[in-house]
């Protein structure tokens, strides 16, 4: 009677955890286009695939782990793109899993010779399950020794599922050294209970931007095949609010080719959770990044030092991203006078 009781209460806890959970956040989330904005949607005007994933808190049982998939192409002739995205988030014990499948469409203007601007739309389905296979009780462990000995006797039921659809829409404007980007998911707000109760998935606003100032470029390769490198500085920021949570992300990158170096800070310092300070996290970033005269090749890895009350104790945050883009155009064709989005890859 008392473990029923036990995990009744547990489930509460649980379901009333996914009901003001927040979505899943990426450290490099211009590493993530296509999670970050529909808008970036064909952004390198060429064809594109890229992965995701991400481990939080893994010194501790109830850790997250994400992962994302995600193919762009632009098609050039009818300045528009299309995009898949794919996205796997696992929180907990209990195994609270949500999976959405993404499709895409942006379309590309500009407003004058020197301001682009790129809509994009998102429709997704979602399914969501919890799964309560690894949960153990007390009875389930020797007294005498704390060792695992016997199978639980309780039954219940597990099979907690939802599918539903999504709608997203965002929106990007650009030049040549300046973005900035809004975007809001859910906007349909649609119920994501388990358990058939009313729990409208509330909508995520988010608001990002940046600029790259470009030095003098340095020199990669030898001979006939010594080409100019990428040197710059690139401030960005994020700042995304979701029913009652809000976050920020601001930093800088810096790029030399072929290295890429990120230092950034996430946190609202000036709006407290339960009388604490939002300081959460210290992020460092190494990536490799490879521009070629046709195709580039972009791979990083970051750590999230925690700040926060957790302390660095939960083992942080360990995020690996990998992107690959390559032209797909006929070669034979005059390229049209496009902008390339001066946002950095990671």
């Amino acid at each position: 009677m008392y473990r029923r009781v036990w995990f009744t209460g547990l489930l509460m806890l649980l379901l009333h955890g996914a009901v003001t959970a927040q979505d899943p956040q990426f450290s490099q989330f211009y590493a993530a286009p296509l999670y970050l904005n529909p808008a970036f949607t064909g952004s390198t005007n060429q064809t594109r695939v890229g992965l995701n994933y991400r481990n939080q808190w893994p010194s501790i049982d109830g850790n997250f782990t994400t992962m994302s998939v995600y193919a762009d192409h632009y098609m050039e002739d009818i300045n528009s793109a299309v995009g898949i995205i794919i996205n796997r988030d696992v929180e907990g014990l209990a195994g609270l899993q949500s999976v959405n499948l993404g499709l895409q469409y942006s379309y590309e203007m500009y407003i004058t010779e020197k301001l682009g601007f790129r809509p994009g739309a998102q429709v997704s389905i979602y399914r969501r399950s919890m799964n309560f296979d690894k949960l153990t009780f007390g009875s389930q462990y020797d007294p005498a020794t704390g060792q695992f000995t016997n199978p639980s006797g309780e039954t219940f039921n597990s099979n907690f599922s939802k599918t539903f659809v999504d709608l997203s829409l965002g929106g990007l404007f650009f030049t040549k050294v300046a973005y900035l980007g809004i975007a809001a998911f859910h906007l349909n707000q649609p119920n994501q209970s388990v358990i058939d109760e009313d729990s409208p998935l509330p909508m995520k606003l988010s608001v990002h931007g940046g600029f790259k100032y470009f030095m003098k470029p340095g020199s990669v390769g030898s001979g006939i095949y010594a080409r100019e490198a990428e040197r710059s500085i690139g401030p960005a920021f994020q700042y995304r609010h979701q029913g009652q949570f809000d976050q920020m992300d601001l930093g800088l990158y810096y790029t030399a080719e072929p290295l890429v170096l990120g230092m950034w800070y996430r946190g609202v310092p000036f709006k407290k959770v339960n009388d604490f300070v939002n300081n959460e996290s210290i992020v460092l970033l190494l990536g490799f990044t490879r521009i070629g005269q046709k195709q580039a090749l972009s791979i990083g890895y970051s750590f999230d030092y925690t700040i926060s009350k957790l302390t660095a104790k939960s083992g942080g945050a360990h995020e690996f991203s990998l992107s690959y883009t390559w032209p797909t155009r006929n070669p034979r064709k005059p390229p049209k006078s496009k902008m390339v989005i001066p946002c950095p890859d990671f």
